[in-house]
């Protein structure tokens, strides 16, 4: 007796051409990433010999105006600019300033979490994909077996974990492979004083708290923004160094 053809299961059909493009992709970004991400900060490029190095949690620390995000802008244009990046959202992602910093919103996973299970779960799932080479989380109080657990997953992944955190507490500091301390440095305005000047530029200090190969204390200074041809720029240093602003957002 002969048995009737199987139906054509649409479902199943999207979800093997899905399958495979994302092993097309994680194979792309496996090779172009290889070497490290850039995060198109000459300074900070330079500081830690090209880029950050995949297979490790990084941790980015500073107040929120201390040039943190300007630093996961750029991982995240290397990282779009050939395969997928992620960012596990609490609600304060603002995607048209990532877009002007060169990040590819269409290779852009954005997660909704708020809760520290909830941003540990989608940071679990994230990196045990193996698709998504560059993964942004906030630091949620969790265990210490939880961020080595993050740690490893990373490390297996190829993945660069990147925890975007005002302080670091010991749980963390310890699973962390490297960690940056970041800070203003100076701004830049356009044109003469008054209420016609407009913002240039800024300068973001960054310091090596712990690295494999780097001494603590290792530092960069970067500007960002680009003057216009002819135009009259002024520079203000903040009052506070950048140790010392490091230093009272611990």
């Amino acid at each position: 007796m002969r048995l009737p053809a199987a139906s054509p299961d649409p479902r199943r059909d999207a979800f093997n051409e899905l399958k495979q493009r994302l092993h097309g992709a994680r194979a792309a970004t496996a090779v172009a990433l290889n070497s490290g991400i850039p995060t198109g900060l000459s300074g900070l490029d330079r500081l830690l010999g090209g880029g950050f190095p995949c297979g490790i949690l990084v941790t980015l620390e500073g107040s929120r105006s201390s040039g943190r995000w300007t630093i996961v802008a750029g991982l995240l244009a290397a990282a779009t600019r050939c395969g997928l990046g992620a960012v596990i959202d609490a609600g304060e992602l603002y995607p048209p300033a990532l877009a002007q910093a060169g990040v590819r919103l269409d290779r852009l996973l954005v997660v909704p979490a708020r809760t520290p299970l909830g941003i540990a779960r989608a940071a679990d799932i994230l990196l045990r994909s193996r698709v998504v080479r560059v993964v942004i989380m906030g630091a949620p109080v969790l265990r210490a077996a939880v961020w080595a657990r993050l740690a490893g997953l990373a490390h297996r992944a190829g993945a660069l974990l990147v925890v975007v955190t005002t302080a670091v507490d010991a749980e963390l500091a310890a699973s962390a492979g490297m960690r940056l301390g970041c800070a203003l440095l100076r701004l830049a305005v356009f044109g003469s004083r008054g209420l016609w000047c407009t913002f240039a530029g800024f300068t973001v200090h960054t310091e090596v708290r712990k690295h494999k190969r780097l001494a603590p204390g290792a530092s960069s200074c970067t500007r960002v923004g680009t003057p216009a041809d002819g135009a009259l720029v002024r520079e203000r240093t903040l009052k506070r160094t950048p140790i010392q602003a490091l230093a009272s957002d611990r």
